[in-house]
């Protein structure tokens, strides 16, 4: 039986996946030299999903064979463990493929279904964000923390648009945005880690994957915010999500829902 690897080991080891994600993907950011492919979803693959995905899967079997893998391009890999690593190799393609610096490498580690580690890291950023349960979250190695803000007149929100399949909840959104001194439509892992880092009080996603989740959740939540679906469940795998500073959370699935 292999020895059980402490929270440091497993943080400092994420964080080694992550170096090796952004020199693989940062290199094909900054060359712009692959050929974009269309999955049966209609979102864009390339070169470097693939190839930041297999490097990443290929480490962790070289140190953890026991371990499983989830990952957006190739699925579930490896071991059958209760520790299973999530992946999404590049998050926000789109903007990727369109020479857009605003995407990153997101990976998780959960135990038995709990969030343990969580880093997100966006090279073309040169920012990295990062958690482990009980100690805290991170931004380039400064402690970061949610904002304040407890009235939803002062709150800075942002949304991902589109894909919104329950209209009257589209219809709610946009009275809320109404409400909130400002709106950004920034998507995807930044206006999370916005939200644990105080910069936004409120960020809404209707349609996302478990991959696009995991290590957002732990890394808000160790921020001191809230993170749940849309039903205010506290999950990454519920296809939507909302990220808060807590104090706004209630708040916003009340009006979402039209109670």
């Amino acid at each position: 039986m292999s020895a059980v690897p402490d929270m440091t080991d497993l943080l400092l080891f994420a964080l080694q996946l992550a170096d090796t994600a952004d020199a693989i993907a940062l290199r094909h950011f900054e060359a712009q030299d692959f050929v974009v492919e269309s999955k049966p979803d209609r979102s864009e693959v390339t070169v470097a999903d693939r190839g930041t995905e297999e490097a990443i899967v290929a480490a962790i079997g070289e140190r953890y064979p026991d371990h499983a893998v989830f990952g957006e391009e190739f699925g579930i890999q490896g071991g059958s463990s209760e520790w299973q690593w999530i992946i999404d190799p590049i998050d926000g393609t789109a903007n990727y493929v369109r020479g857009v610096p605003v995407w990153a490498t997101l990976i998780a580690l959960r135990k038995g279904g709990v969030l343990q580690v969580g880093v997100v890291s966006a090279p073309a950023l040169q920012r990295r964000w990062w958690a482990s349960r009980g100690h805290g979250a991170y931004r380039n190695g400064a402690a970061i923390g949610v904002s304040k803000v407890s009235d939803v007149a002062d709150s800075f929100i942002s949304y991902s648009d589109g894909h919104w399949t329950d209209t009257d909840m589209r219809a709610r959104l946009g009275l809320l945005l109404e409400q909130c001194h400002r709106q950004r439509g920034l998507g995807d892992f930044w206006q999370h880690v916005l939200v644990a880092e105080g910069a936004l009080d409120i960020a809404v996603e209707p349609v996302v994957s478990l991959w696009d989740l995991a290590a957002i959740q732990i890394v808000v939540e160790e921020a001191g915010g809230r993170f749940s679906d849309l039903d205010g469940v506290a999950r990454p795998d519920g296809g939507n999500a909302l990220s808060t500073n807590a104090l706004l959370h209630d708040i916003v699935l009340t009006a979402l829902h039209g109670a």
